[in-house]
């Protein structure tokens, strides 16, 4: 089997439309995902859904994004890249448009699940094409502008749904961002294919003899990779729970307009967005082998934060406060991710990604119904955000249980002379 040289594809254009493409198809999902947070008052009172209620159609999508998380790097393997973009974008982009047009709210709970179940295969496929195209060397900083997309797609959601809704309705944000999702997943089919840096999928190799399964015993009894696995719970938690809430919690508990409150989550994701590439440069570049120090301060800092906005009462201290939540929040969980491959051998580096990032989207199940209810309990808008303190909080005294590993050394759980994992 012949070896395409790597130099051709160092200076190939064509990789950068490949990271672009697949930038913007994940920025699409996340958009699909963030329109929930500014519409959800307005879909409540035509749905007839109250407000303690709403937090399960957010659970519901959390739900079948969970599941496809899970399966989405095995589906990428099997059929390829492009098909499972497409199909993820594609499925979605349906489904938001099914469900802008629902009237009942049983149908929009179970239409939300099948939007997450779609949108959520997206990330790997994503990952996976991007690494046929993209030496190991280069893949830091490549990764970094993908995972912008997230905070990006919440940005677009927050600063166009409110205007759509004043406009029109709330129906109208969904069905557009459903029509640009069905037609960017055309996009994708026809200009994406593989690069000659990965292996092909499964499919395609139907005679291959391979090792199925991993070692699960090297994941299932390390310790510190459990501990991580708690801490990143209690960091989606908190990160997530703002997503989903913030809205809503500012327009109810303190009378704020739309078009203002949707601007404050705009604000946390503009420097989201600036903090997962920069902070994971600055710790690679300065503090290789201290990223739980970091992790422990910026989790710590984000749960105080969390506390603050909740007692805030100024128009204006939102948009400030909101800024700095959003550097600490993206940063702690971007440095979360970058830590788990250095916890692990090499054999079991995606195996331990994917663990990790299904129980860390727990937290983003669990925690819309929490607040919902804290939040209708109660009528407090500080203790609902003291209810999402708690997750990043807990996070930072977990993670004084983790022993970091230097690069040098055998991962726990592994025999001696086992080959670590680089990818950190």
């Amino acid at each position: 089997m012949s070896v395409v040289p790597a130099a051709p594809i160092a200076v190939s254009p064509y990789r950068w439309l490949v990271l672009f493409a697949c930038w913007a198809s994940f920025t699409l999902t996340s958009i699909d995902r963030s329109t929930w947070g500014p519409a959800a008052v307005f879909v409540g009172q035509g749905l007839g859904v109250p407000l303690a209620s709403l937090g399960a159609f957010a659970t519901a999508y959390y739900v079948g994004y969970v599941v496809s998380n899970a399966i989405g790097g095995v589906l990428s393997d099997a059929i390829g890249s492009r098909r499972t973009l497409t199909a993820s974008l594609f499925g979605a982009g349906v489904l938001m448009m099914v469900f802008g047009s629902t009237n009942s709210a049983a149908l929009g709970i179970t239409v939300q699940a099948l939007v997450g179940l779609f949108a959520g295969a997206d990330y790997a496929a994503g990952i996976r094409m991007i690494t046929t195209w993209f030496r190991p060397n280069e893949l830091g900083l490549v990764i970094g502008v993908f995972l912008t997309a997230t905070s990006v797609g919440l940005g677009i959601a927050n600063a166009v749904v409110p205007s759509l809704i004043a406009w029109h309705s709330w129906e109208t944000s969904y069905h557009l961002f459903g029509a640009t999702s069905i037609a960017f997943s055309a996009v994708l089919f026809v200009a994406l294919k593989p690069g000659p840096l990965g292996a092909p999928p499964v499919a395609r190799n139907p005679g291959t003899r391979r090792k199925l399964l991993p070692d699960f015993s090297l994941v299932v009894r390390n310790r510190n990779l459990f501990v991580v696995c708690l801490a990143g719970f209690g960091g989606f938690w908190g990160v997530y729970g703002f997503v989903t809430w913030a809205n809503a919690l500012m327009i109810k508990g303190h009378h704020i307009a739309p078009a203002t409150a949707g601007l404050v989550v705009v604000v946390f994701s503009v420097m989201a967005a600036i903090s997962k590439p920069l902070l994971g440069f600055i710790a690679d570049r300065f503090f290789p082998h201290r990223r739980k120090t970091l992790i422990i301060v910026l989790m710590g800092v984000f749960g105080v934060l969390l506390i603050g906005f909740g007692a805030l009462a100024a128009t204006a201290s939102f948009f400030w406060v909101g800024a700095v939540l959003g550097l600490f929040a993206y940063a702690a969980t971007t440095l979360l991710v970058a830590l788990v491959p250095t916890l692990v051998p090499a054999s079991v580096t995606g195996t331990a990604a994917g663990t990790t990032n299904a129980i860390w989207q727990l937290g983003t199940t669990i925690v819309p119904v929490v607040v919902g209810a804290v939040f209708a309990s109660t009528g407090s808008f500080l203790a609902a955000f003291a209810t999402l303190a708690a997750g990043p909080l807990a996070a930072t005294v977990l993670m004084f249980g983790v022993r970091e590993r230097r690069p040098d050394t055998t991962p726990e759980g592994a025999p001696a002379g086992t080959p670590t994992s680089h990818a950190a």
